[in-house]
């Protein structure tokens, strides 16, 4: 008696309903928004919510971009199945690229500073990801330039994405982190508050809000200097300015110290259950900046590009002794 039925290669079983994705990357987007509870009284009238982006399966917001960017290469014919993706990181796109690779199936190289986390290191690694790494003193520029100069002695054998440059990047956010947004806050959104790094995020939403609802303010959130320790942030006019970078989608910038985006991060812990990392801690203490300063009601939306688990791993110093 055969026990397993044999079925044709093209048999489709009837779940009689979708029970299952095909790929993990149909998890890409689509994440929460949390409202940010346990504020100041003096807050009444504000709300702050918080878009969760470490609910995509690579754990960041860079998933968004990283995605967009590998299948806008594939459709313009950049991308084939000889070639290795090539890209700088600080950690967070290098992950992405690494579990999107894999579950595309191409071969995947990243350039990073040396300083690393072991956390980020090791998830990379475990997509059979390639790593080289650029001098730990020249941070994410380093890399970047690294990075240039391997795809440029070897053109034929490398796609490089060039997360900084990419108009995909942006795009990204413009057509799902936006439109996501304005569903979910059935267009009540009055702020956007964002980390830059690559720029990305805040030009792809804050354009995609802008589109929508005019009025809607766009607020940029740097380190208040270039030793900082606020994992994926730049400031802007002492690093390479990203190429898809445009000042003008911009109403204005916050700065940041380090000491106030680890001292929201554990806030958002122990009293708000959100554990996110420390450039989310940066965007929470700049919401707060803002809301502090509004004078009327208002609903501000801020990005958490990730979650605080990579960064509790390396940093046991996270939490108070």
């Amino acid at each position: 008696m055969e026990l397993i039925p044999s079925y044709p290669v093209d048999y489709q079983p009837d779940f009689g309903g979708e029970t299952f994705v095909n790929t993990i990357l149909e998890r890409v987007g689509n994440t929460p928004l949390i409202r940010v509870r346990n504020l100041d009284w003096k807050l009444y009238g504000v709300q702050i919510l918080a878009k969760a982006e470490w609910f995509n399966p690579g754990g960041s917001v860079k998933d968004r971009p990283a995605l967009r960017m590998i299948q806008d290469a594939e459709t313009s014919g950049e991308l084939t199945r000889e070639k290795t993706i090539l890209d700088s990181s600080s950690g967070n796109m290098a992950v992405s690229y690494s579990m999107i690779g894999a579950a595309m199936g191409y071969k995947v190289k990243v350039v990073v500073p040396s300083n690393i986390s072991q956390a980020h290191l090791t998830t990379i690694k475990s997509f059979g990801t390639e790593v080289v790494f650029s001098d730990a003193l020249e941070g994410s520029d380093g890399a970047i330039r690294l990075a240039h100069e391997i795809a440029e002695k070897d053109p034929d054998q490398y796609y490089m994405p060039n997360q900084y440059s990419n108009p995909s990047n942006w795009k990204a956010h413009y057509f799902t982190t936006a439109q996501e947004i304005w569903a979910q806050t059935q267009g009540q959104v009055t702020h956007l508050v964002a980390g830059v790094g690559t720029s990305g995020t805040l030009m792809g939403t804050g354009r995609g809000l802008k589109d929508k609802k005019p009025s809607v303010e766009i607020i940029a959130v740097e380190p208040d200097n270039g030793l900082h320790g606020i994992e994926g942030l730049k400031v802007m006019k002492e690093s390479i300015v990203p190429g898809i970078y445009d000042a003008s989608v911009i109403d204005r910038t916050i700065h940041v110290s380090t000491e106030e985006a680890y001292a929201a991060a554990n806030d958002l812990a122990v009293t708000k259950g959100l554990f996110a990392g420390s450039s989310s801690g940066a965007a929470m203490a700049a919401a707060l900046k803002v809301a502090h300063d509004m004078k009327q009601r208002g609903v501000i939306v801020v990005i958490f590009p990730d979650g605080g688990i990579r960064l509790a791993l390396n940093r046991k110093k996270f939490l108070d002794d």
